[in-house]
Order: C-alpha cells, then sequence, then structure tokens
C-alpha cells in the first residue's frame, strides 16, 4: 500500500479539482489554459497538469505543486497546437503523488489526454474489469479509469466512445477530453460538479468556474447541462446528451465554500450568495454583541451579511498568513502547539474585552476552530458566539470533495450545545438548510445537501463507496 497523507491533521473540507479545456487556433493555448488554471488554483493545490495538441500529436507536462511552481515559461513555449486542456489536482482518490497528476495520458485505440474532477462510486469494479480485459495503468486514481474506458472504446472516434461510456460510470464526473483534433467535455448526468462554457471571440472553452473565463477575456455562455457531451472543434461548438438522471443534483457546497467569489453558479454570483447567507444567519440566530468578525478567508462574505443585518460592527479581528502553503518541516513540541498562528493571529487590540461574533461558513473536525477560540480568548475576548454560515456537517462526501470520516466531525452524534462544549464557545448557531437554498433562491430538489443530511441522491451510495486509496488496495497491474 502506497503511503498516504496524514488523513488524522487534516481539517475542513479539501478543495477537489478544476479543469480547463479550450480549442482556439491561433491562439497560445497553453499559456490560456496556465492563466485559467491560475484562477482555479483554489480547487487544487498539490498537482497541476497542461496538455496541449499540434499536428495530431498531444504532449503533456504535469507534476507536483502549484500552477506558478510546476510551470516554466520555457515549458510553456514548449506546449503548442490549436487545443490544450489543465487540470489543477486535489486527491479525492488515489494519494497525491506525481502519477496522480493529470491530464492523465493514454494511448490505446484512442489516443488521449483527459482531466477529471470528481469521483467515481462504481471505480473498484470498473478497474477489475478493465484489468481483466488487459488493460494496465499507470496510477491509482479514478480518473484514470474513464480514461482507459474511452481509450480502449472500439467506436470511430472519442465523441462516440464518450457517448457509450458516460451511462456505465456512476458518481461525479465533470471531465474535460483533448484528442488529435478536438477537446470533448462532458459532465455527469446528477451535474454535481460545476463546468460551464466560455465563448473566446469565434472560439470556445470550457472551465469548472467562470473566473477562468474572466482572466483569459472570455465571456460565460452557460453551464454545461448534466449529462451533456460538448465538442469543440473546427465545426465551432456541438452538444449532444448523452446520460439522464433522474433529478438534477448540484452540490450546495460549491456555493458555500468551493468556488471562488466572484464565479457565478447557476446563475448566482457567489459572494452575493454568501452574504445573504450572513444576514439569513443573523435573522435566524440573532445574539448581542459588540463585534462581527470573520474567520477569513473562508467566512468574510458571511460576516459581511451578518453585520449589514445585524447593525452590529464588524473589523478584522484575525489576520490570515496568506503565503502559507504546505511545510515539510516540523515545528517541534515548544512550537507545535503555536502552529495554528501560521496561518492566524488574533488582534488583542481588537477583541479585548469584546463579545464577539465569530463568523465562518462550515465546521468539519472542528480542530482548527476550537483553537481559533482559544486564541481569541488569549487575546481578551469577553464573549465568543460562534455563528456557521452552513448546516452542520454530519456525513461525508462520496463524489469529489474530501470531507473525513463521519466518526472523525464533529457534529456526528451530538447536538449544538454538545458541539459548543466541545468548541468552549459561549453560544453555536448553524444556518438552516431552508435558509441556506433561500439564500442562493434555488430549490433543494435540484441539488446534493448529502454531507448535511444523509440523503445521497445516487442510489446505493453508501455501500459503494469507494475510499480514497481503494485503488492503491488492489493488486498492482502497471503498464
Amino acid at each position: 500500500m502506497a503511503s498516504h497523507d496524514n488523513v488524522r491533521e487534516r481539517e475542513g473540507p479539501r478543495d477537489e479539482c478544476g479543469v480547463f479545456g479550450v480549442y482556439a487556433p491561433g491562439r497560445d493555448v497553453a499559456r490560456l489554459a496556465y492563466f485559467a488554471l491560475y484562477a482555479l488554483q483554489h480547487r487544487g493545490q498539490e498537482s497541476a497538469g497542461i496538455a496541449a495538441c499540434e499536428g495530431g500529436e498531444i504532449t503533456t507536462v504535469r507534476d507536483l505543486g502549484l500552477v506558478s511552481q510546476v510551470f516554466t515559461d520555457e515549458k510553456l513555449r514548449a506546449l503548442t497546437g490549436d487545443a490544450a486542456i489543465g487540470h489543477v489536482r486535489y486527491s479525492t482518490t488515489g494519494s497525491p503523488r506525481w502519477e496522480n497528476a493529470q491530464p492523465v495520458w493514454r494511448a490505446d485505440r484512442h489516443r488521449l489526454a483527459l482531466a477529471h474532477n470528481g469521483n467515481l462510486t462504481n471505480a473498484v469494479e470498473l478497474h477489475a474489469e478493465l484489468s481483466a480485459a488487459g488493460a494496465t495503468f499507470t496510477s491509482t486514481s479514478d480518473s484514470e479509469i474513464i480514461a482507459a474506458l474511452i481509450a480502449r472504446h472500439p467506436a470511430a472516434s472519442v465523441p462516440e466512445a464518450v457517448a457509450e461510456v458516460v451511462p456505465r460510470l456512476e458518481g461525479a464526473f465533470s471531465t474535460v477530453v483533448l484528442t488529435g483534433d478536438r477537446v470533448v467535455a462532458f459532465r455527469d448526468p446528477y451535474g454535481l460538479r460545476p463546468l460551464a462554457i466560455g465563448r473566446l471571440g469565434e472560439r470556445w472553452c470550457v472551465a469548472s468556474e467562470s473566473c477562468a473565463f474572466d482572466i483569459i477575456g472570455a465571456e460565460l455562455e452557460r453551464e454545461v447541462e448534466p449529462g451533456e457531451m460538448v465538442v469543440l472543434s473546427e465545426r465551432g461548438l456541438e452538444s449532444q446528451r448523452v446520460a439522464t438522471a433522474p433529478r438534477r443534483a448540484f452540490c450546495v457546497f460549491e456555493h458555500i465554500y468551493f468556488a471562488r467569489p466572484d464565479s457565478v453558479l447557476e446563475g448566482v454570483r457567489t459572494q452575493v450568495a454568501r452574504r445573504r447567507m450572513g444576514e439569513i444567519l443573523w435573522r435566524e440566530a440573532p445574539v448581542e454583541a459588540d463585534l462581527v468578525i470573520a474567520v477569513p478567508d473562508s467566512g468574510n462574505a458571511a460576516a459581511v451579511g451578518f453585520a449589514t443585518a445585524s447593525g452590529i460592527p464588524r473589523d478584522e479581528g484575525l489576520i490570515k498568513n496568506r503565503y502559507v502553503a504546505r511545510t515539510f518541516i516540523e515545528p517541534g513540541q515548544e512550537l507545535r502547539r503555536h502552529g495554528l498562528r501560521m496561518k492566524f493571529n488574533p488582534l488583542r487590540e481588537v477583541v479585548e474585552g469584546k463579545r464577539l461574533v465569530v463568523i465562518d461558513d462550515s465546521i468539519v473536525r472542528g480542530n482548527t476552530t476550537r483553537q481559533i477560540v482559544t486564541m481569541l480568548r488569549d487575546a481578551g475576548a469577553r464573549e465568543i458566539h460562534l455563528r456557521i454560515s452552513s448546516p452542520p456537517i454530519r456525513h461525508p462526501c462520496h463524489y469529489g470533495i474530501d470531507m473525513s470520516t463521519r466518526e472523525e466531525m464533529i457534529a456526528h452524534g451530538r447536538d449544538v450545545d454538545e458541539i459548543a462544549r466541545e468548541l468552549g464557545c459561549d453560544s453555536l448557531a448553524y444556518l438552516s438548510l431552508e435558509g441556506l437554498y433561500e439564500a442562493i433562491g434555488k430549490a433543494r430538489s435540484h441539488h446534493c445537501d448529502a454531507c448535511f443530511s444523509g440523503e445521497y441522491p445516487i442510489a446505493d451510495t453508501e455501500r459503494r463507496k469507494v475510499g480514497k486509496y481503494a485503488l492503491e488496495e488492489l493488486p498492482v497491474v502497471r503498464g
């Protein structure tokens, strides 16, 4: 079994992945992909990659690290062609190592590169089927399973192969594929993960979020529909419905946390929805206090909404170091108890003697929140009232978000008062599920909120769930 990252140390929902694809002859497609991925960096910081195609030949560059660390000007100049795809990764299936970086490249019946955001719930079964048929793998991610199914398919073209393969995939998948002469993008029939279409002059591009279009001068056209395949080529934009589901189930957590504040999801600007969550949170859980502060940056928008609705002044009580990345240097026993100060530091002059309302978007394990409460008390806060702009997270996500196990979650088996005692705060309140959907202005019936409700939209999800390292525990079959 491969060595895994320290699961016990992780806190909070982890960003998943971001994808991008563009067909634009005459443009510097690799540079377009680079800047689009730069805008999508918040969706994954473990690895980054770009594949470009020129004259039918696909070249891929990928490595561990941030977009700015992986790519140099020299590497981008080597990625020439008419089309490109890109990927930033946080691992949800398969460990964070080089072999699992994307785009995945396959040369079976079809030659292609593929980038994927999501998580297959039937990955183990599909892997076993492909292995029995003689397929070999260079990674332990479910993304290569999708690539292998398409690349090995006997269909005459990749779009035809995709149309046959997509109905066999279960779970979440917003995916881009690069072939010798086109980009093919498709989204799972529930629409769990985001994927949007942008217009770049007379050409087209696709991305996980609309913020990627803004940075390259493209305009948001629309979202890829659940179960839709779009093909970007010399013929322009072509569309085909390749799968159906009994309902839509877009991840509501994208609105709460994952998407950038300037992205548009389902026609709603994320920043606006998050401010509204804070306003409704005040209506549902008012409290007498002197000051509203946010846990930056995740609580910023909701804190603005809460302060505006309540009339309570808002200030910066916690300062965030935005340049903290993963460190492989152990701090040592003496410094370990101060570890959170690498990321947050309270301002005594702002919080001392104050009754604080502390706003954050979510609590998963509670370790960071507990330490923040302790730091604020040490800085002289008189009272600490936590207000969370989402419902309690009590169930894991199996569709592409790493949220820890159910047993690790602080809300598992506890009511709100018990959670408050665990965190050491004076009071705690969460936004209701009804308040959440009021804030985004959308129907619950079109969304997945399983992390709050335990109601998974895809049948049999809990039984068929795929652990993060499930494919690494299978017999090794490598190419």
